[in-house]
């Protein structure tokens, strides 16, 4: 059977050449705690932060050009199919982000106290973790609960729907928002310093 026919068998495939590639590399140098903590947030941050661009970028103006097209499908697809299996990755990607995360810090010795409590040597970490606590607060707190009533998972009427959809929106914009310094300080904590 070809592992690619399912997103098991490919994630699976996946981290196995991962781990030839590491141990491949001269020296193993990517094989201890620290880098496996770190690769793995990394590769949930790609998903979280991966999805929340799809849902700003293509999915919410797609369902809205579907909905305004009275000749067309409409966006029913859209919500019965993609959206509910897109928002689980979603959710769960920004939580596992958040842990690893977290778990980094304290492995790195930067400690996540520190880190919140932007002391010395742990400002632009710092900022990152909170700009992405903010950001998982959102998608737990304010886009699942909310898109729950939009895509009908939960009763609500239509006015409690177009509310739903309205603060689902804009916590959704505030994270792709909040995406960009926060990822800015992933980076320059790891390369350095701010690009300013």
């Amino acid at each position: 059977m070809n592992p690619l026919k399912t997103i098991t068998g490919t994630l699976v495939l996946g981290f196995v050449a991962a781990v030839v590639v590491a141990l491949l590399i001269p020296g193993g140098g990517m094989l201890n705690k620290w880098s496996l903590i770190v690769w793995l947030h990394v590769f949930f941050g790609v998903i979280w932060i991966g999805l929340l661009y799809y849902f700003n970028f293509v999915q919410i103006p797609a369902m809205a050009t579907a909905a305004a097209d009275s000749d067309g499908p409409g966006p029913a697809a859209i919500g019965k199919y993609v959206a509910p299996l897109a928002l689980l990755w979603f959710r769960w990607a920004a939580l596992l982000t958040w842990l690893t995360g977290a778990a980094t810090l304290e492995i790195m010795g930067t400690g996540i106290g520190n880190a919140f409590m932007l002391k010395p040597g742990a400002v632009i970490i710092g900022v990152g973790a909170w700009l992405g606590t903010i950001m998982l607060f959102n998608v737990w707190g304010l886009i699942w609960p909310n898109q729950k009533k939009v895509l009908g998972m939960v009763a609500a009427t239509d006015e409690e729907k177009a509310k739903a959809k309205l603060v689902a929106t804009m916590a959704s914009r505030t994270n792709t928002l909040l995406s960009i310094p926060m990822l800015m300080c992933m980076v320059g904590h790891g390369h350095g310093g701010l690009p300013f």
